[in-house]
Formats: C-alpha cells, structure tokens, sequence
C-alpha cells in the first residue's frame, strides 16, 4: 500500500501554530475508470481570527493611479434575451460562467447550455456574433451513447488547450444512469470503442425553448439509484474550430461529481470535483491528455482527499511549459465551513504527480502550508447572504470559502508564477478580492512573492477570476455591488514590476447592474477569465448582471488588454 504525508496547520489569534503530520492510508477506488485514491488528515484551527495589522495591511484602499485596462470589446452572452440560432433559453441560477477563447471562435457554457460566438480576426469581422445556440451542453455528446447523450446537466466547463489548439468541454452527470458499457439487455459488462470516431457537433433545429427556471439553493445530491453510475464526460474537439468533430469519453464515478474544476496541464486534463455542499471532501482526477487528443483509448487515475475545503488545479496560461515531468500544482484556502471555521492564515499547496506507464508511481505530496495575511471568508462562507442590494433585503451568495477559478500558472523565461484569488472580509466593511501571485523554485516548492486585498471603498467586490498575460501582467475580473450599486462586473490588474500588493491599473466597468436579483441569494457561483490565443495578451471575462425591469440574470463578455509597463 502506498502512502503520501499531509502537513496541515493550526492558525491562532496574531500568530502561527506548528502542524502536525499524519500518515493517512490510501485505497484503490472500486470505480473500474478510477485507478486510486487517498484520504488526507483534516485541517483544524482551534480559535478565532481577527483583523490584525497583518490582515489589513495588505488590504488596498485606493484605486489604481495608472490608467485602466482598455476594454477592447464587449457583447451580449447567454442569458436574459439572448436569441441565437437556436432561439432563447431562460436558464436557471446560478449561472455558472465558463467561456473559452480560441482563435476564431468563442464558446460560453451557461449552466446547462451552451453557445458559440464570432471572434474578430482572420475569419470574422467582428466579434459576438451567435453562431451556435443556446442548446444543451451535451448535445456534443449526441450519438455517443450512455449517461453523456442522455442526462442533460448543470456545472459543465469549457477550457481552450491553447498548447494543442482543441476545444475541452468537461460535463458531469448528477444522476446516476447507465453505463454505455452495459448491455441493457443482459446486464453484463461490455468493452465499447473509446472514444470511436471523432463526431462533428450537432446542429439541432431552430426552437424556441423556454423552460421554466429553477432558482433557490443547489439540491443536494439524489440518493443513488440501485443501478447504474455517475459519469464525468470529456469531449475533445480535433481541430481549432468548435463547430467540428470531437472525441468522446466516458469516464465512471462512483461518487457525486459536483463542480468540476478541469484545467490544461502538459501531461494531463486535471479535474477536481466535490461530493457535495454537506461533505468536506474532494476528489482529485486526471485523465491522459496526449491519448485523448489523438482519439485513442484513455485511463483515468483519481484520488479522494477528506477533509479538505477546496481544492483546485493550476490552469496553464501560453504556451511556454513547465520543466519537463513538472507536477501539477494544486491549492486550497484553509478554514472548513462546516465546522463553523471560518478564517485561516495560510494557503495549501499539493504536488500531483501522475505516471501513465507505472500508475502505482503517480502520487499527490502535500499539503504544504504557505503562510499568508490573515483572511476571513467573505459573509461567512458559501450559500450564505453576503452581499446586499439596493431596495431589497435579499443578499448574494459570494462562495467566500473557496479559491476561485481559476488558478493560474505561467511560465516567462525561468520565472515561474501561480496566482490564485478568493473572496474575504475587509476592515472597510464590505468585500474584497484577495489575490496572490507565488513563484515556483526550481525544486517544484512554492512560495509567496506577493499579496493583497483590493478593498478600495466599502462597496463589495467577489467572485473574481485572474488571469496572466504574455507580459507577466495580472488581470483580474469579479463582481461588484453593495447597498447602493446593483450587482455587475468590473476589471482591474496589474503591470509586471509595479509595486508589490497593488492593482496598480485603475477599475474599469464591463457592465453596470440595472436591477437587484431577488429570485435567490445564488450568485454565478464562480466566472472565468481566458487568455487570448490569437495574441496571448488580451484578457477575455464573462459575468451576470440583471438588466432593467428583468427578473432573470443576462451576461456580458468583454476583452481587456493591459499593455506595457
């Protein structure tokens, strides 16, 4: 039996504890897709944090003094309105953002729907046009049979591998159904081709469907069928073009695949998951990224990590890779909402390593605490009423207890960066993004090279997503509100070399909020930033906000370029 040591840490008031290290034990997942998994020893903090002069040190109370980036263009997404193709949607909260850039296309993956956009350059005069969509998000998995073709569902996330030029769009299944490796007929197990020959996306008919939006609290997760399996399906496109062919794979989960984090690593598609809002534990998969861009048959290895909040994959940025045989780089923020922990002075970082010739040889080392400010979860954590509106007492969810998607790495030179964020409490009474860039030594260990928290007025700001430019530049996106401002977007950064701790490039408006939500407290549970291939300079981000007079959230995606110091 093989066995990896977990290092947690203690955070006591203005001070840090030692950590004690366990040797917990690892087993096999019975899952026939899954190859291991592991189980870690919890992080505890025995006493309760307040703002300090660590804490607020590094909270940054002034807007930029630099210009701001230049918001280059912005259009209408998936949302409220939105009429494409395929007609309208009103989709369900959260929204659950994703979007990806490729070199001519755009692709927006909204909840359980999905739709496909121009991108101005070679191909297409502008950008934003609706070529495809809104349709449901496994329609790329028509044809292919299984829980993929027949369980439409929420949470699904789309990646551009710039490295390779394909599309990645990652959807789980929330019910469990049938495995297309099972004969319906007599109940046996059957070896089905996968992924079988590559399929070019469907194109369904005009419609104008309408369903019924379902607001309130995520469900908890369905009590399991007798039969049947949950699944997490992967469609690999074979081109750079999103409306062509693509692989499929199935892979098999035994446990409730909630919020997939899925990132582009050298060596491997990286996905975390968790089992639930009410299970402090999270599942660690990688499948083979080299064999599923060729169509060929593909493995699956995984590991269970209890008693962690959150944890996420670095997702790379540019096409610069890391050492040869790097692990991939994985963190968490400390703290456990369920055990009514709500702060920490510490992020955590694993190293995955996975090998595909000896699978008794891939491990997770860590967790490794780096010590940071103090940090509070914004309005207590996730599903909680956070952030308020003007002319109504209902507040918005800021998932204040996790780090939020995505974190990034990128490589310039031999300087190695990840940036991370999450959403906390500030002293100036509303939210702040906390961010972090760490560099990556040579011997694969992290450390912190800069933080800070941008609070620069007591409005709110949450929910952000980081992204890192061919400069070294750090743009960020989040969502803003508070009491006199409805909820919306906006975009700050940083240029390389400028003061450490500070988004020196002044806030700019993506879109202004035109009314409050009042439906649910659920807020797009996280958004996403994209480098754009085409330049590996601009900063493409996708966020909701509620136009005038509409009970329903729409979406805005918009391009930032921060230039040169």
């Amino acid at each position: 039996m093989i066995k990896f040591y977990a290092l947690f840490a203690s955070a006591i008031i203005f001070s840090l504890v030692a950590s004690a290290q366990q040797n917990p034990s690892l087993e096999r997942l019975k899952s026939t897709s899954a190859v291991r998994q592991d189980e870690s020893s919890p992080i505890s903090i025995n006493q309760p944090m307040r703002f300090n002069a660590e804490s607020t040190s590094v909270e940054q109370n002034q807007f930029g003094n630099k210009k701001a980036a230049q918001l280059i263009t912005s259009f209408e997404g998936l949302g409220e309105s939105f009429v494409g193709p395929q007609g309208t949607a009103v989709l369900r909260n959260p929204s659950d953002n994703s979007l990806a850039v490729g070199l001519d296309h755009i692709v927006q993956i909204v909840n359980s729907r999905m739709a496909i956009f121009s991108k101005k350059g070679k191909t297409f005069a502008e950008s934003g046009r609706a070529l495809y969509g809104p349709v449901e998000t496994r329609n790329v998995f028509k044809g292919f049979g299984g829980p993929c073709e027949n369980m439409n569902n929420g949470d699904a996330v789309v990646r551009y591998d710039q490295l390779a030029d394909r599309w990645l769009i990652v959807m789980p299944t929330f019910r469990k159904g049938i495995s297309r490796n099972i004969d319906t007929t007599t109940k046996q197990r059957v070896t089905l081709p996968q992924p079988g020959e590559a399929v070019t996306l469907f194109q369904p008919p005009l419609s104008q469907e309408t369903p019924a939006p379902v607001n309130g609290p995520r469900p908890p997760a369905p009590k399991p069928p007798a039969d049947g399996t949950y699944c997490m399906c992967y469609a690999i496109s074979t081109s750079p073009d999103p409306l062509g062919s693509y692989y499929r794979y199935e892979f098999e989960r035994e446990l409730f695949p909630d919020y997939p984090r899925p990132t582009v690593w050298p060596d491997g598609y990286y996905t975390t998951t968790s089992t639930g809002d009410d299970v402090i534990e999270r599942h660690a998969y990688v499948v083979d990224r080299n064999k599923m861009l060729k169509g060929q048959d593909a493995k699956e290895q995984s590991f269970i990590i209890k008693d962690v909040n959150f944890i996420i994959n670095a997702d790379l940025d540019g096409k610069q890779l890391p050492p040869a045989g790097a692990p991939s780089i994985m963190m968490a923020a400390g703290g456990s909402q369920l055990n009514k922990i709500l702060e920490d002075d510490g992020i955590y970082v694993w190293k995955y390593k996975v090998d595909w010739n000896n699978f008794s040889n891939t491990k997770i080392e860590g967790p490794v605490k780096i010590p940071v400010a103090p940090y509070q979860y914004l309005g207590g954590g996730q599903l909680t009423k956070a952030v308020p509106q003007p002319g109504t007492d209902m507040r918005l969810d800021a998932q204040g207890d996790k780090l939020m998607a995505r974190l990034v790495y990128r490589r310039i030179g031999n300087r190695e960066s990840v940036v991370g964020v999450h959403s906390v409490n500030t002293a100036v009474g509303g939210g702040g993004v906390r961010w972090y860039e760490f560099v990556v030594n040579k011997d694969r260990s992290v450390k912190l090279y800069q933080q800070g928290t941008y609070a620069p007025d007591s409005n709110f700001r949450w929910m952000a997503s980081p992204a890192i430019d061919k400069y070294g530049n750090i743009g960020i996106g989040y969502s803003f509100g508070g009491k006199n401002d409805f909820p919306g977007q906006r975009f700050a950064g940083r240029h390389f070399g400028d003061p450490l701790g500070k988004l020196t490039l002044n806030e700019v408006v993506l879109v202004n909020g035109e009314a409050a939500q009042t439906n649910t407290l659920r807020w797009e549970d996280y958004t996403q930033t994209a480098i754009d291939p085409s330049d590996d300079e601009t900063i493409w981000y996708v966020g909701d906000y509620l136009k005038k007079g509409a009970k329903n959230y729409s979406s805005r995606i918009g391009a930032f370029k921060l230039g040169k110091k």
